[in-house]
């Protein structure tokens, strides 16, 4: 009696959805509607994280730029809190092409800049994207060399082979590639041969804490032997800690990127300079 009990409690009839899914619906939906509604308002902007190298932390080796939109009460919402919903649908695609319009304005803005935007392969062939990318190599001919396109292990994954064929072409233009987020648990290996990544970032799940964690001690000197026997950049991710930086010096990682170093802002150096000149 009590299981029938239970099952009458919890059991959903065919063709309805359980009440958790239909909240995760229908948040979801609302998010997608929030993003829509801030690219349509114009209402996005990105926020610059910088990249260190371990040896010389004095100065960024570049700048991460990250897509952030205005909600309708003009809070800023981070990529993370709406990428997964965006990701896979057109909107998703229209997020790439303005986080790359805006990215290649701050190229165009400050001469001295290194900067990498995010992207997904599902915007390889999308027309709007590659229109950006060709108008702002047009205006700025040193905007390719100062460009780093970074592209997340999960994405890359999706169509390998259109991915290795795609920045071949970018490659011969200047422009440097990053696997995002690598170690995250989707790469196929034998790809790594064939894609001729520039930069890879470990993800920060191995990265927080490392200096106490023996088992991602391991697998981070692992993720970083693969790197460099693929001759790749290494970049550490989530660094928000000293020992964690004293320990990631120790094993040779090449760069850092966290917490630490500085969090993600709508107004880098470069722009608050600028502010308090006009201000003078």
């Amino acid at each position: 009696m009590a299981n029938r009990m239970h099952e009458g409690i919890d059991a959903v009839p065919a063709g309805l959805e359980s009440p958790l899914s239909f909240a995760v619906t229908s948040r979801d939906r609302e998010v997608l509607q929030m993003v829509k509604a801030a690219l349509h308002r114009k209402h996005a902007l990105l926020a610059f994280q910088p990249v260190v190298q371990t040896l010389n932390q004095a100065r960024p080796a570049f700048h991460e730029g990250l897509i952030r939109v205005l909600d309708d009460t003009g809070r800023i919402i981070p990529a993370k809190d709406f990428i997964d919903v965006v990701e896979a649908t057109e909107t998703g695609r229209i997020i790439d092409c303005v986080a790359l319009e805006l990215g290649l304005q701050a190229l165009a803005e400050e001469p001295g800049l290194r900067l990498s935007i995010n992207m997904s392969a599902r915007s390889i062939g999308y027309q709007r994207w590659m229109k950006t990318l060709l108008h702002g190599l047009h205006a700025d001919p040193t905007a390719g060399e100062r460009l780093i396109l970074e592209i997340t292990e999960s994405s890359a994954m999706l169509m390998p082979e259109l991915v290795v064929s795609f920045m071949d072409d970018l490659q011969n233009r200047g422009i440097s590639f990053a696997l995002d987020d690598f170690g995250a648990g989707y790469t196929a290996f034998r790809y790594l041969r064939d894609f001729f990544f520039d930069i890879l970032k470990i993800d920060g799940q191995f990265i927080r804490g490392i200096h106490k964690d023996a088992d991602n001690q391991i697998l981070t000197k692992s993720l970083l032997s693969i790197a460099q026997h693929f001759e790749m950049f290494t970049v550490a991710e989530c660094v928000e800690d000293a020992a964690d930086v004293a320990f990631l010096t120790s094993i040779g990682v090449d760069c850092m990127q966290g917490y630490y170093f500085g969090a993600p802002t709508t107004m880098p150096p470069w722009r608050d300079q600028g502010a308090k000149r006009l201000r003078a």
